[in-house]
């Protein structure tokens, strides 16, 4: 050991002890607890230790090695990073030998870019000196020698200033010219040693490929001989500090400013990685292990992100690292990022949301890729009883919360305005509410918890808000997770008041509708649950009849009359009641409701509502779908009672057969209609207005001839007008106006015709969901496939689902048979042969694999029919002696079933 390391080394293992070195091998780190104030001792224990970490994984370079502790030594043993990181830590405290460097083999930085170029004439120069062989050398006793010692043809002035930066950063060129050199010698060490270096410091990685304030990088030959700094006492760092702030104007930031240039950053990893064997690979993996570990402490602990708003730039370069993916960083480097950067604040969370805004969607899609890589690997690999405490799959998911809102943030999205009169709308309707329930004397059983997304409101933005993402929504949904998620454990988290508890359904953008749907049904039934042991306690307290359920009996012929009549009746006297589980009971019927039963009933009172007899909605034509009737004359009341059972079909878990077009979704959770709305409701009226929008010719008036006063007609017929300003038939459409008039248009059809049924449906609606957390986990799209259930009528996927009872298997003749019949059925018939065996005939959020249908034998061969349990999904079939026997008795069976058959 020379003597420079012996005067690093002194007070061996006592100076250890004085510094509490602790060693974190499972992570491949060494952290430290300093208690010297000036930190130098420490910086130099801990530059040591990673020149014992280099020799014993990279070897001296002496191929006649004869250190028993060198990677270069033949007879040594190959270590892992773990190995070498807690052996590295025991040859410190016994003062090992540490052997020469040998220039041409081990890497080093070099002292400053500008006074030590990457080339082979400066690498000659270098080799003179032994003592800056390496790093930890370099900046130990950079203090104590002369200048002109230290750096050829370099000026005194130019050393002190040196002295006073101890911040080396890489550049595009600078990068650049170490590959060619290393690419020229054959010899990748000074690349691995380099990467090693600036990847593994956060203060050296968020200096580098900084752009200036022309927006252009900043390149070698503009840099001044600032790149290394010395270790000095407090006073030097505050002088060092006001200089670095004196001169490096270029990173005086706005608020939401990012530095990196993203383009030189880029163009540097496109030379890096055409590296043939990619032989930095390991040393960069294992650098970003070591940055991460020290960031996540940084900000945990020191909340370094509002001392300097680059901090966040470490991760901006990290996340463009093309081979991100490749098992060596996802394996090893990933998960820590991921974990430090879930310790950014809010406000640099925000500050990376809108920087990856900014992103392609092909980018943005890249990464998330890489995270649902990670996610994935360890979902299969997980060996953890809950999902909820994997370390690594939490990590990835939070920060793939950072890309979903990136992608809505850039997406297209609704203007300010009209986010403006909807938040003041639903503020208006939220107190209406309030005074509804204030009337009727409700008493909350639970408080109301909103969830309240922090991210969302530090970016001012909502997913609801959002028409067009950058990325389809559809690309976050990670489905191994979504099917190993236990959502009963996850809703305990979700409820807790722990904030440190974590549950996926704060995260619903990675879950698939199917899981998300499980989550709502768990959250429902504990609502249940928790209203039927309130209504017991209630019992015993006052007297009264228990009620655990909310009861409904109804005449099968008078079906709308008594059911809305007895909903009505409950909305008045105790809303709350609302919240229970839903029994229905046919008066003249035997049948215990198991839900077989409240599906039969919604279906009816599905047909009922939309019968044109009533003339609540009227249907288009061209696409089937049925719309609020602006001239109805049908009570508020009527409506709330609709929104009511839609409301409760959700909350009980039954899918419906009704048509509305999407923007009705979109109303319940709180938006307005628009122009790009029409598409989906009346597409005819909207290739028109498109047509008139995209009208570029003079004559715009004559050609279309339309004015301001708009004209439709009522339920009988009769043509009526409306105004959409002020003296509109005097007001005709031309260039100027013509968008404004779409606008009004569009406003009036989808909102002010039929603002007052629609408010008393929606009022309906949230009677029973306001306090579920349907909002939060579903957009309008979702909300649509819980009410009508999937379109997919995918009958293969059924039978491999399909389970089998009392006899009966896969290889049964009769259920072969029945199979080979169903796959023959029209979509129709197939929509009965649901209806028989379900009591619906929709297809379930996630499609038919989730519906889990039983067949059972139900004796030997007869004349009977099939039967059903409709409330369990069992279907009952005796063992038919013939295809064609099974045949037509099933097709009776589902033929004439409504009322008979199921039980």
């Amino acid at each position: 050991m020379n003597s420079k390391d012996e005067k690093i080394t002194s007070g061996g293992p006592e100076a250890a002890r004085q510094y509490e070195l602790s060693p974190n091998i499972a992570g491949n780190k060494l952290n430290y607890e300093d208690s010297d104030p000036s930190g130098m001792k420490r910086a130099a224990a801990k530059k040591l230790i990673e020149r014992y970490y280099y020799q014993l994984k990279d070897g001296c370079g002496n191929s006649s090695c004869t250190n028993m502790y060198c990677a270069s030594n033949s007879k040594a043993n190959c270590m892992t990073p773990n190995e070498a990181a807690a052996q590295a830590l025991k040859l410190f405290n016994q003062r090992a030998k540490l052997c020469e460097p040998n220039p041409a083999k081990i890497a080093k930085l070099p002292t400053s870019p500008s006074d030590v170029q990457i080339s082979e004439s400066s690498t000659s120069n270098l080799n003179k000196e032994s003592t800056l062989n390496t790093l930890e050398n370099v900046k130990i006793s950079l203090k104590s020698r002369s200048s002109n010692e230290n750096f050829p043809s370099t000026s005194s002035a130019d050393n002190s200033k040196n002295v006073a930066n101890n911040s080396f950063y890489l550049t595009e060129a600078k990068l650049i010219e170490i590959i060619n050199t290393c690419v020229a010698s054959n010899n990748y060490s000074l690349l691995i040693r380099t990467l090693g270096e600036v990847y593994s410091k956060s203060e050296y990685l968020n200096r580098s490929f900084i752009k200036q304030r022309n927006g252009t990088e900043t390149r070698a030959e503009t840099l001044t001989k600032e790149d290394l700094r010395a270790m000095e006492d407090d006073q030097d760092k505050d002088e060092d500090s006001k200089e670095t702030n004196d001169t490096n104007d270029n990173w005086k930031l706005k608020p939401d400013e990012v530095t990196v240039d993203v383009a030189s950053l880029r163009r540097a990893y496109t030379a890096l990685f055409q590296i043939p064997g990619l032989p930095f690979q390991g040393a960069l993996s294992n650098a970003l292990l070591i940055l991460s570990e020290n960031a996540e402490m940084d900000l945990k602990y020191l909340k370094t992100f509002e001392q300097d708003p680059n901090y966040i730039n470490m991760f901006i370069i990290v996340m463009e690292i093309p081979a991100l993916h490749l098992q060596d960083f996802t394996s090893v480097a990933l998960v820590p990022v991921c974990k430090a950067a879930a310790h950014l604040p809010l406000a640099a969370q925000a500050k990376l949301v809108r920087f990856w805004s900014k992103f392609s969607s092909e980018r943005l899609k890249e990464m998330v890729g890489t995270l649902h890589q990670v996610i994935t690997e360890h979902v299969i690999n997980s060996n953890d009883h809950c999902i909820n405490e994997n370390v690594a799959v939490i990590a990835a998911t939070k920060l793939m919360k950072l890309l979903f809102y990136a992608s809505i943030f850039g997406g297209e999205l609704d203007c300010e305005s009209v986010i403006a009169e909807e938040t003041e709308l639903n503020d208006a309707e939220e107190n209406l509410q309030d005074l509804l329930q204030g009337a009727v004397g409700r008493e909350s059983k639970e408080p109301k918890q909103v969830k309240v997304d922090l991210l969302a409101q530090e970016l001012g933005v909502r997913i609801v808000d959002c028409r067009e993402p950058l990325i389809a929504f559809e690309d976050f949904y990670n489905e191994p997770l979504s099917d190993q998620i236990e959502m009963h454990k996850d809703i305990v988290c979700y409820k807790d008041s722990d904030v440190n508890k974590f549950s996926f359904m704060n995260y619903g953008f990675i879950l698939t509708p199917a899981t998300r749907a499980m989550a709502l049904y768990y959250d429902n039934r504990i609502r249940m649950y928790s209203e039927r042991r309130i209504s017991v306690l209630q019992s015993f307290v006052h007297g009264t009849p228990s009620n655990p359920y909310l009861k409904l009996r109804v005449r099968r012929d008078h079906i709308i009359d008594d059911a809305l009549v007895e909903l009505e009746m409950i909305a008045m006297e105790n809303p709350n009641d609302l919240k229970k589980q839903l029994v229905v009971e046919f008066l003249g019927e035997q049948g215990i409701d198991e839900g077989g039963v409240s599906k039969e009933f919604f279906q009816l009172v599905v047909e009922e509502i939309f019968n044109p007899d009533f003339a609540m909605f009227t249907l288009n034509a061209d696409t089937q779908m049925y719309w609020f009737n602006p001239t109805s004359f049908e009570s508020d009341a009527q409506f709330t009672l609709i929104g009511i059972v839609l409301g409760l079909a959700i909350y009980n878990n039954v899918i419906l057969d009704v048509h509305f077009p999407l923007v009705v979704y979109r109303k319940l959770l709180g938006k307005i209609g628009g122009f790009s709305d029409l598409i989906d409701w009346d597409p005819n009226l909207a290739q028109g207005l498109t047509q008139l929008l995209q009208y570029e010719g003079d004559d715009l008036e004559d050609v279309f001839g339309l004015s301001f006063r708009i004209g439709y007609t009522d339920i009988f017929g009769v043509n009526l007008t409306y105004d959409l300003k002020e003296n509109g038939s005097q007001i005709f459409v031309n260039q100027q106006n013509k968008q404004e008039f779409i606008d009004l248009y569009a406003d009036f059809l989808l909102n002010k015709s039929i603002e007052k049924q629609f408010r008393a449906f929606r009022r309906g609606f949230q009677m029973v969901t306001e306090e579920s957390p349907l909002k939060a986990l579903f957009r309008p799209e979702d909300v649509e496939l819980l009410v009508c259930g999937n379109k997919n009528f995918d009958f293969n996927a059924l039978e491999e689902a399909t389970e089998y009872d009392n006899g009966y298997n896969t290889d049964s003749p009769v259920i072969r048979y029945f199979w080979e019949i169903v796959h023959e059925l029209s979509l129709e018939q197939k929509r009965k042969l649901l209806q028989f065996t379900t009591g619906s005939d929709r297809v379930p959020v996630g499609g038919l694999s989730k519906l889990k249908l039983i067949i059972s034998r139900n004796g030997p061969d007869s004349d009977r029919l099939p039967t059903a349990h409709t409330c369990f999904n069992i279907l009952l079939l005796p063992e038919y002696s013939s295809k064609e026997k099974l045949g037509d008795r099933l097709l009776k069976a589902i033929t004439y079933s409504k009322g008979f058959g199921m039980l």
